[in-house]
């Protein structure tokens, strides 16, 4: 007897604006098993379609193309949305998306306060919506082998992290420090949030542990390069972390330009020996690579099999709201994120050290 073949329910998508980011994002979506693109609006005209022809041309007769946002929100065919607007316009169309009913990710940073992300969590509770913030990173399987090298102790007790994030600026690009970072522009808000992110996430992982907690910071010292509109090109800091049970210091190295050549690695110091995650940002074909070393003097290359951190993070959204199951990256982990953010950027301007409650 033949088994009826029962067709993979999808999550119906829809994408608010035609930013650079679709690149990955949109095939993505259109990749994914549970996941299916329905719509994409821009506000430039024509440019939602461009895209879509770009990025996903054989999907091109299955997408409503709008050139108005609030077209796509009000889409009823449209269950979730992603948000890659400009930093400054995330709380705001999230918002409306959300009190639409629709399911959002949310394209680093969630928000540039925690007010608003605040704001988004309590309207994502109110309609009964899922909402992430999206890391894609944090999806690649290389990061829960860092993690269980650490849980085997082989590294010791972490003590120490630096994280280095950067890429050359290009005039395609510009729009990226043409605000200041009160208004979401600049390296820190960018390519920052990667790098206080990791630092969180690997500062609090333990030995004989598989649990995920961030540790949040205490303190933070920063110094930036501006430009003329008040856009930081390079900020660099320490994180202080507090101290462990035994009393040693818990500190982490950050570092963002948009001087320097394409750079995203973060190393984990502990009292035995370091890991290296040599690039957190991959491309599909790339084959990434993690390292460590012992004080034994042993030296290990680990490398993994290419994997589309976007595919997985779209897959792991869209699994969310399809089996209401709780998202990997939460709204206590943005709100933390974004108030270490703000701490970095106050100690910049103020040029001193400044504590986090």
């Amino acid at each position: 007897m033949t088994q009826a073949v029962i067709e993979q329910k999808k999550l119906r998508w829809g994408i608010l604006g035609a930013a650079r980011v679709n690149e990955r994002l949109l095939p993505a979506i259109t990749e994914a098993p549970n996941a299916q693109l329905v719509a994409i609006a821009s506000r430039r005209a024509g440019a939602a379609k461009a895209t879509l022809q770009k990025y996903a041309p054989c999907h091109a007769s299955e997408v409503q193309c709008y050139d108005e946002m609030d077209a796509l929100i009000n889409d009823t065919n449209v269950e979730a949305v992603y948000c890659p607007m400009a930093n400054n316009e995330h709380a705001d169309w999230a918002l409306k998306a959300i009190n639409a009913g629709k399911h959002v990710l949310i394209e680093k940073p969630m928000a540039l306060t925690v007010a608003d992300i605040e704001r988004i969590e309590q309207a994502a509770l109110k309609n009964n919506v899922k909402v992430m913030e999206g890391f894609m990173y944090r999806f690649h399987p290389q990061h829960a082998r860092i993690q269980e090298i650490v849980a085997s102790g082989l590294i010791g007790d972490v003590l120490s992290a630096r994280a280095s994030y950067s890429f050359l600026m290009r005039p395609a690009r510009m729009y990226r420090i043409a605000s200041a970072v009160a208004q979401g522009g600049g390296a820190m808000w960018d390519i920052g949030p990667y790098a206080i992110h990791s630092l969180r996430w690997v500062m609090g992982l333990q030995v004989g542990s598989n649990k995920v907690q961030p540790l949040e910071p205490v303190s933070v010292m920063a110094h930036a390069k501006l430009n003329d509109v008040g856009a930081d090109i390079v900020t660099s800091g320490v994180l202080d972390f507090g101290r462990d049970a035994e009393g040693r210091a818990l500190f982490g190295h950050f570092d963002v330009s948009f001087e320097r050549s394409r750079k995203s690695e973060y190393e984990i110091i502990g009292t035995k020996g370091w890991v290296k995650c040599h690039a957190a940002w991959v491309f599909q074909n790339d084959v990434p690579v993690i390292s460590w070393a012992t004080e034994d003097g042993k030296y290990t290359e680990e490398r993994f099999a290419p994997s589309n951190h976007f595919n997985l993070e779209i897959e792991h959204f869209s699994d969310c709201v399809l089996n209401n199951q709780p998202t990997h990256l939460t709204f206590s982990d943005a709100k933390a994120n974004c108030k270490a953010i703000e701490a970095v950027l106050e100690s910049v301007a103020s040029q001193h050290l400044v504590k986090m409650d």
